[in-house]
């Protein structure tokens, strides 16, 4: 299957001499969920901005269902919704007007019905008469949603779409963003909320001065990157490790109650069988033990940090 975006060789340099993307190349699925992940300053807005035809890219080409930005931009723009980062709306014009207006942009024909549900789906139809600086800025951002859904697009780009909203209206937007995939939108998802991308994303790709450092599956991305650990919890505070077990990955907790190991889930073993007899044969003896795996954000912070 074709990808519903695709990017190849995207270079921007500003006026300044900054350039902001390094030959990036990326595609996306149709259907998917993507989570593009990064530091502030490292590109995401402006790939956003380039493959939505906000900002002129200085090399490369970009492909929106199968139009090229460039070439045929009224036809690849129709395909896509964006909702930025920030809040911007006539705040004196109503929800209604708002939405409907934003449809005629894109030379959509009226539908009314249409609107409506998205007014329903986002919680917004009691408040479809009111002027937009009324409203809370939880429900501003309903409004921004609102307006990029309005012309019925193929493609939806969220920048950091639930920033400052409490995390009552980040759970809605999350299983509206579910709804909107399972009816054939394709997301992309930028976002400071390791979380978020966690929870929704299909895949994750992480870009970093202006250079894609990594795309993969979000689950084998956890498998492949992600450590486990296995923490130990002892009958009695140890005062140090002992050097029987010194050239163990392990971690001894400040009040001396825990043992942690950190060991690779791709290893051929894990060494977890051998390291329990050791700590027996120390004479060490714990009540409980349990295991956990790295975040997404653990993953993150180690490869951003590998790539600067």
């Amino acid at each position: 299957m074709d990808p519903i975006i695709s990017v190849r060789d995207l270079v921007k340099t500003y006026a300044s001499g900054f350039r902001a993307l390094k030959g990036v190349s990326l595609e996306i699925r149709a259907g998917e969920i993507f989570a593009l992940l990064g530091p502030n300053g490292a590109g995401k807005s402006t790939l956003i901005n380039i493959v939505c035809g906000l900002v002129t890219p200085t090399a490369g080409q970009v492909c929106a269902g199968g139009h090229d930005i460039v070439r045929d931009y009224r036809a690849a723009r129709a395909l896509i919704g964006l909702v930025p980062q920030e809040i911007t709306s006539d705040a004196f014009e109503s929800v209604w007007l708002t939405v409907r207006f934003s449809r005629g942009l894109f030379g959509r024909p009226p539908d009314d019905a249409h609107l409506e549900r998205v007014l329903r789906e986002l919680s917004l139809w009691d408040k479809r008469d009111d002027r937009i600086l009324t409203l809370s800025g939880g429900m501003k951002r309903r409004v921004m949603i609102a307006k990029a859904l309005a012309h019925e697009p193929r493609i939806l780009f969220l920048d950091e779409p639930t920033a400052g909203v409490d995390v009552e209206l980040r759970r809605e937007m999350w299983a509206m963003v579910r709804r909107l995939r399972s009816s054939g939108v394709t997301i992309i998802l930028t976002t400071h909320y390791i979380e978020e991308a966690e929870e929704m994303a299909d895949r994750v790709g992480i870009i970093n001065h202006g250079d894609i450092v990594l795309v993969e599956d979000k689950q084998t991305l956890m498998r492949k990157l992600g450590r486990r650990q296995l923490t130990l919890q002892l009958q009695s505070p140890l005062p140090a490790i002992p050097p029987g077990l010194a050239d163990r990955q392990l971690e001894l907790s400040a009040d001396g109650l825990q043992l942690v190991y950190t060991f690779d889930t791709q290893a051929e073993t894990t060494g977890i069988a051998s390291l329990l007899r050791q700590i027996r044969d120390q004479g060490i003896d714990f009540r409980d033990l349990q295991t956990s795996e790295s975040s997404l954000e653990q993953i993150f912070v180690s490869l951003v940090g590998s790539s600067r």
